[in-house]
């Protein structure tokens, strides 16, 4: 986001929107310590599924013929059988994508 021309005070206030939460997990009556959550998108938030588009539009299939679908906060790969070949390249494409977007600071 920090690409995209917008004023600052909106810059700042999406940015102090998705920083500095945590999650814990309930099962069986037993809740885990808080995490801090790094990189996410932030369920059920106004501001989630317009991020998550901003966030993964420069993420595209390595391959022609490959589709990746992208709705609110998941991402589909669709290889016809013609590219099959091609998936584990794909999935090592997303895995990178991922570990360049996903750093947090």
């Amino acid at each position: 986001m920090a690409q995209l021309e917008m004023p600052d005070e909106v810059f700042n206030w999406i940015k102090a929107f998705f920083n500095k939460h945590s999650h814990c997990t309930k099962y069986s009556g037993e809740v885990s310590a808080y995490d801090d959550i790094q990189a996410s998108v932030i369920q059920g938030s106004g501001l989630g599924p317009a991020a998550y588009v901003l966030t993964a539009a420069d993420l595209r299939p390595k391959h022609d013929g490959n589709v990746l679908i992208k709705f609110v906060d998941d991402t589909y790969m669709i290889l016809p059988a013609e590219n099959s070949a091609t998936c584990i390249a794909e999935l090592t494409h997303i895995d990178d994508w991922a570990e360049r977007n996903n750093k947090s600071g």
